[in-house]
């Protein structure tokens, strides 16, 4: 694909000579047909999963409760289960969920008609491919060509772990899926809101920080931030008199969505930077006010549901879960003198997370893959591809690297040089670098998995930079295509051997 100086949505004044082919054809239908090509690699030949958590939730919702039935034939097997015990300590035959239960109140219809029989894969490969329909919508609202924004569609749909996880469907993978609806709304309402795009802005520049003075420009970013300080002071004392004046109604909307992805996957919350950067309202203050006062509905139901259920404004779920595996799961490093969210795992978090390679030319199967299997036990074996029985390459079920399943977002670098003067680039890279620091912060990385599932955490806000970085080198060029074609050719890898070996 060639590049395009096509700008944004409504690029009518464009030249016809400037046209790239994709702006000939309706909006829609490219992102049905996204839509359409999602669900069909989603639905791939999948192996048999059993975790379904949010459906025996969805089924104690509609009886009036919040704890599941549990241990019972058909979930005595589950995990992440905080058992609820009488008095004398003995098992009541109920357990609670430690998970946020907004993906069990996206199952609620469903499960009413269909019950336990309800197929959470299917819901899941569903609400996936929607995501890429709306990731689609989203990056319309940046001011890039229809190729790049083609690009970075066809890379989050196909050339990051939102794959993997949408296939999927477990527990903690729907969560992720389920999260990402509404955090990619919010992304593309705050995206649309901000008066700094338009059909004419230079995606080479694309959001400039608030004006400065000229004697301010050697230091931008520090005078940008001392700028919006004092101005968020003067908005706050302002609103005091008239707090309808610090409210925007469409960032309120942002943040209200914004909270909500949070009650499916807590670690979103702390991408508020973004909304604090990027969307309508025209200061720091307002955009902050509103999202802040938007996201607080969601997040207080929340807090509200855990005090209701269990007494405590933060799920005991976690820590009883986290002595269980810590001790279980030594193996893995976990330590369990140490805290939940603890610094000390954050070393050997990021390894994970940056370093972790495939097992190349295994005789073995690693221990981490559950095994001590021999491997190509025949010395005149030909190695394959996709051989369970004599690989070229397995991937590690701890996590791999980032950069390695996902290397396109690496075409995000051009992108972060425009940090200190973009508003979009600064929101989008401290809600990344804010999320990302809490989840290495936990002991666990999302064993078992391929990739590395915490990332689906933040992609919302990396996008935009992926985007930003593509349109900054000139469009999709060659070194463009192969690195968001590499992304989705290890992905459909991955995807692969999650199935064959069963995860």
């Amino acid at each position: 694909m060639g590049g395009s100086v096509a700008q944004g949505p409504a690029a009518t004044g464009t030249a016809r000579s400037d046209l790239h082919w994709l702006d000939l054809l309706p909006s829609a239908l490219i992102g049905a047909a996204l839509v359409v090509v999602a669900l069909a690699a989603y639905w791939l030949p999948a192996s048999v999963r059993y975790y379904n958590h949010f459906v025996w939730q969805a089924l104690a919702f509609l009886d009036g409760r919040a704890a599941i039935t549990w241990p019972v034939p058909g979930n005595d097997f589950f995990q992440d289960i905080l058992p609820v015990r009488d008095a004398d300590g003995n098992l009541t035959g109920f357990g609670l969920l430690p998970f946020p239960p907004l993906p069990a109140i996206f199952l609620l219809p469903i499960v009413a008609v269909f019950g336990l029989a309800t197929d959470q894969r299917a819901v899941s490969v569903a609400l996936g491919a929607i995501n890429v329909g709306l990731c689609w919508w989203a990056m319309g609202r940046l001011p890039i060509g229809r190729p790049v924004r083609l690009a970075v569609t066809v890379f989050f749909g196909f050339g990051t772990v939102a794959w993997y996880a949408a296939g999927l469907g477990t527990t903690w993978f729907f969560a992720q899926v389920v999260a990402l609806v509404p955090a990619l709304l919010a992304v593309g309402i705050a995206l649309g809101g901000d008066r700094s795009f338009g059909a004419d802005a230079d995606p080479a520049t694309e959001i400039a920080a608030e004006r400065t003075e000229p004697e301010e420009q050697a230091e931008p970013l520090r005078a940008a931030l001392s700028s919006a300080i004092r101005g968020a002071l003067l908005e706050v004392r302002a609103g005091i008199g008239n707090p309808a004046g610090l409210i925007d109604r469409r960032q309120f909307a942002a943040g209200l969505l914004f909270g909500l992805a949070a009650t499916a996957r807590l670690t979103i919350i702390f991408g508020a930077p973004f909304f604090m950067f990027v969307g309508s309202g025209g200061t720091l203050a307002r955009r902050a006010v509103s999202a802040g006062l938007g996201a607080s509905i969601p997040v207080g139901l929340l807090l509200a549901y855990n005090i209701a259920t269990t007494g405590q404004p933060f799920h005991p779920g976690y820590e009883y879960l986290y002595l269980l595996e810590a001790n279980g799961y030594q193996a893995l490093g976990y330590n369990p003198a140490w805290n939940l969210e603890d610094l000390r795992y954050v070393p050997q978090n990021l390894r994970i997370m940056l370093l972790s390679t495939p097992a190349i030319l295994p005789d073995r199967v690693p221990a981490g893959l559950g095994g001590g299997g021999l491997l190509c036990a025949d010395p005149g074996a030909v190695r394959g591809l996709f051989d369970p029985d004599c690989p070229i390459a397995l991937p590690r079920d701890i996590g791999m690297s980032l950069l390695l399943t996902s290397p396109a977002y690496l075409l995000a670098l051009p992108a972060l040089r425009r940090m200190p003067r973009s508003r979009l680039v600064a929101g989008s890279a401290l809600a990344v670098l804010a999320i990302a620091f809490v989840n290495l912060m936990h002991f666990s990385q999302g064993w078992v998995q391929f990739g590395y599932r915490f990332s689906n955490d933040f992609v919302v806000f990396a996008l935009p930079l992926v985007a930003l970085g593509m349109a900054r080198r000139g469009g999709v060029g060659l070194l463009t295509a192969w690195f968001v074609g590499l992304s989705v050719a290890i992905n459909f890898w991955g995807v692969t051997w999650g199935n064959l070996l069963g995860w």
